[in-house]
Parts: C-alpha cells; sequence; structure tokens
C-alpha cells in the first residue's frame, strides 16, 4: 500500500496535527508579541503622562511659592525666576571649567599655588568695586538694562569659551574672567533692585532669602542637565550655559518698571543763593551735612551697616579659613576613623552646603529676622563651634563646625544685604553693595592664607587659632557697635 503523507491544506502548510500545532504555536506568539508591543506602548503612555502631571504639579508649586505673599503683585516673581536662570547658567560655567584653574586645586598642589589662586579670586572684586558700582550708581534709572547686560555679556563670552575651552587660545583667560565679573555685577544690581520690589509684610531677610532659595532651585536643576551635556565636551555645555542666560537677559529686560524707578532717590540741597545740586535722600534717621561750594556730596555708611559688615568678615574668614585648612589637614592628619581623606573632607563639605541651605531656608521663611541681632548671633555660634573643635578633635564636632560656619555665612550675608538695602540711600547702593562684596572676600582671602600657612600637626593649634581669632573679633564688633564709620560713599549728582 502507498505510504499517505499529509499534503498541504488550504492554506499552504502542513496538514494534520503537528501542523495544526505549529500554527497554533504561532499565533500565540504573534498574539504574545501583540500583547507586549501594546503594553509596553501603553506603559511608556503612562509613564509620559505621569512625568507631565509631575511636572506640571511640580511647576504648579513652585510658581504658587513664587507668587505668594503678594510677590506677583509688586513684582519680586520676576526676580525669583530671573535668579534661578542666573544660578542655572553659572551652575554651567563653573561645571564646564572645573578641571581649570578658576575653579578646583588638585590635592596634590603646592601651597605656593594655592595661594595663586586665593589672589586671583580677588581680581572680579578688584574690578566691581572701584569701577563698576560708581558706574551702575550713575545710572541707577537703567536698572533693568543694567541687570540684563550683565546676562547678554555672560552669553556673548560662554558663547566664546565654546570655542576656546579645548584648546590653548590666550583668550581662554580674559573671557572666563569676564564672566565672573559680569556675575559680581549682575549681584551688585540684583541686591540694589530687591527693595523696590518688596511686598507689604515680608521683611528685606525673608525677600533675600526667596531670592537666594530660587537660585539655589536653579543650580539643583541645570547642575545635572550641565553635567550630561559635558560629557560631549565642555563646550556644549557652555552653549547650554549660553542659552540659559539669552533667557536669563529676557526675564532682566522683562522686570517691573518700578525697577528703573527713582520716586524718593533725590532730595534738592540748597548750596549757594540760586544754586542748588541733586543729591541722595538720607536714610531713615540720618541726616546729611550741607555740601561744600564746588564738592561732590558725599553721604556717611550708616552705622548699622558698617556693624553688619564688621560682623560678617567673621563668619567669611572662617569660611576661606576651613576651606584651605582642611582640604590639607584631613589629607596629612585625620581623625582616626578608619574613613579616606577624600570622604572626610566631602562629609565637612556637605555639612557645610547642608548649613547654608539651612541658613537659607531660615531667611525664607521667618517673618521676622532682626539683622543687628542675628549677625552677633551667628558669630558667636562659629566662636562656639570652633571652640568645640579644638577641644574634641574628631569628625562628629568638625561635622558640626562645617554645618555652622555654612549656617552662619548664609545668614549673616542675608541680614548685610537687608540692612544696606534699607539704611543706605537708594543712589549709592551699588557702590555699597560692590564695596561690602569686595570687603568679605578679602576677609576670606585672608582666612585662606592664614589656613595654608599653619602647621597641620597637631590639628588643634589651627582649630585653637580660628577660635582666637573669632573671639577677638566677636569682642571687637561687639565694643565698637556705637562708633561711626569713617569711610563715605560718593554721591553722584
Amino acid at each position: 500500500m502507498p505510504s499517505q503523507r499529509p499534503g498541504p491544506d488550504a492554506t499552504g502548510g502542513p496538514s494534520g496535527p503537528s501542523g495544526e500545532r505549529a500554527r497554533a504555536v504561532g499565533r500565540g506568539l504573534g498574539t504574545g508579541a501583540r500583547a507586549t508591543a501594546r503594553g509596553a506602548a501603553g506603559a511608556a503612555r503612562g509613564a509620559t503622562r505621569a512625568t507631565t502631571r509631575a511636572g506640571r504639579y511640580v511647576g504648579r508649586q513652585a510658581q504658587r511659592a513664587a507668587n505668594a505673599e503678594g510677590a506677583e503683585q509688586s513684582g519680586l516673581n520676576r526676580l525669583f525666576y530671573l535668579h534661578f536662570f542666573n544660578t542655572a547658567g553659572d551652575a554651567a560655567v563653573a561645571i564646564s571649567l572645573a578641571g581649570s584653574l578658576f575653579f578646583t586645586v588638585p590635592s596634590g598642589e603646592a601651597r605656593g599655588q594655592v595661594a595663586l589662586f586665593l589672589g586671583l579670586t580677588m581680581l572680579p572684586f578688584a574690578i566691581v568695586a572701584p569701577l563698576i558700582g560708581p558706574f551702575l550708581d550713575r545710572f541707577s534709572h537703567g536698572r533693568r538694562w543694567a541687570i540684563g547686560s550683565t546676562m547678554a555679556m555672560r552669553a556673548f563670552l560662554c558663547w566664546g569659551l565654546a570655542g576656546a575651552v579645548t584648546g590653548e587660545s590666550a583668550w581662554l583667560f580674559a573671557a572666563a574672567l569676564g564672566v565672573l565679573v559680569s556675575s559680581k555685577a549682575y549681584g551688585v544690581t540684583r541686591a540694589a533692585a530687591v527693595p523696590r520690589l518688596l511686598p507689604a509684610g515680608i521683611s528685606l531677610v525673608k525677600a533675600n532669602g526667596r531670592v537666594s532659595l530660587s537660585g539655589i532651585l536653579g543650580a539643583t536643576i541645570s547642575a545635572p542637565i550641565a553635567g550630561l551635556a559635558s560629557l560631549a565636551g565642555p563646550e556644549w555645555s557652555l552653549r547650554y550655559a549660553f542659552v540659559i542666560f539669552v533667557v536669563a537677559t529676557v526675564f532682566a529686560i522683562r522686570l517691573p518698571e518700578r525697577v528703573d524707578s527713582s520716586v524718593g532717590e533725590e532730595v534738592l540741597v540748597l548750596m549757594a543763593p540760586g544754586d542748588t545740586v541733586r543729591v541722595s535722600a538720607p536714610a531713615p534717621g540720618e541726616r546729611l551735612a550741607p555740601p561744600r561750594a564746588g564738592a561732590r556730596p558725599r553721604t556717611r555708611i550708616p552705622t548699622s551697616v558698617a556693624f553688619a559688615l564688621r560682623a560678617n568678615c567673621g563668619p567669611r574668614w572662617l569660611s576661606g579659613f576651613l576651606l584651605m585648612f582642611m582640604a590639607f589637614l584631613l589629607r596629612e592628619n585625620p581623625p582616626e576613623t578608619g574613613l579616606r581623606a577624600e570622604v572626610l573632607v566631602g562629609i565637612v563639605v556637605a555639612a557645610a552646603g547642608l548649613g547654608n541651605a539651612g541658613g537659607v531656608a531660615i531667611a525664607s521663611l521667618l517673618r521676622n529676622l532682626h539683622p543687628g541681632t542675628t549677625v552677633v548671633v551667628v558669630l558667636v555660634l562659629d566662636a562656639a563651634a570652633a571652640l568645640l573643635a579644638t577641644l574634641f578633635y574628631g569628625v562628629l564636632p568638625l561635622v558640626v563646625l562645617g554645618l555652622c560656619a555654612g549656617l552662619a555665612q548664609s545668614l549673616a550675608k542675608f541680614c548685610l544685604d537687608a540692612t544696606i538695602q534699607s539704611d543706605v540711600p537708594t543712589k549709592v547702593q551699588a557702590s555699597a553693595f560692590a564695596r561690602s562684596d569686595t570687603t568679605l572676600q578679602l576677609a576670606w582671602v585672608v582666612g585662606g592664607f592664614v589656613g595654608i600657612a599653619l602647621p597641620l600637626d597637631p590639628a588643634r593649634l589651627g582649630l585653637g587659632v580660628a577660635f582666637a581669632v573669632l573671639s577677638a573679633w566677636t569682642f571687637f564688633v561687639l565694643a565698637g557697635r556705637s562708633r561711626r564709620y569713617p569711610g563715605e560713599v560718593p554721591v553722584t549728582g
């Protein structure tokens, strides 16, 4: 009998039980693949919708926080947005230039090279204080354009740096210095604009704290993006910074018109019969001496500002001292914990950063914070933390010292800014901010030089010197509280 083979079915495939099983398996695999694809697409759509909803929720909450307490009506919220993009761009620039001399010091660097780095940090302030501050005061009616110019200048320089950072261009140092100078000039102009946008019922300390809080948020969001862009090369994170600063320029120009207002800034003072000169209106409780004929009018720095500036020098000195002293101390004479020197340095730096964020949070959340009292409290807090680290040298006391140093520096600076904004005539506030920032940077550099010069063994010697300096400075600040600062700020006509 001839053998019977399964013939083809109607579909052209083999017939019989095995063919049916194969087709069933094929149909099952096809159905499973389609179901898997539909499930993956649905999951992707769901994740996208969830991410979009989360982003919108975070955006709404951030906008609600920015507009709270009358900030939307006064226009202060626009300054929040501007400062957000400012710090976002600065973070991108810092990440792009992280391998240069401006921002890092290799662990094996000689102390002389570290001292050179400290000296370089004074260059932007040497330009801002004598030149840019008085220039901004003279053209105070164009504050929005002045702020926008600092953003546009950084955008231009970042685009130029993007082409120079990968090579050995001679313009690299000049462009980087220009970015730093523009950043400091922005800080001066932004601080001078805050009082013009202050809502009713909010103190200057709280307003400054909320502005800084928006800056921390901007740096936190921008740093990972800039880091990812820098993986393709430092020039790409600089191009990202260029885009950020262009957006910030638009936000600066769109600040409320009251930023440029001169209402209440000028009064007329009689110099001679028929001759008048415009000078700044005095701060509350301050009297202006009649100007001499042919002389440019001057107004003395208020006692409250001089006191706050002196008190700020203590925390700023400690910040520079700890940065340089701890970098060498924890590498050569670390506490006996078994942890590596790099880990110990990271712990102390993280504690200082946490303290700085805590100071921002306190300033932005508390309704009333008396500047004169606060600067004294944080100065005493720094001295106490230095004493604790001297007596009980170890990881925990060093963490407490770093935490207190960061907290004291941020709170003291907010109080100084608020004092300048409230007690210095608006016409010369830019010069006052420029000079105060230069003074504080000088204190930071001096602290760094002391930290480099001190011996590292025994460790308690250096920390004891820090406690002695802070204690002596606290006594000097409190003893001279009633004195009038001898310097004068020129008042342009």
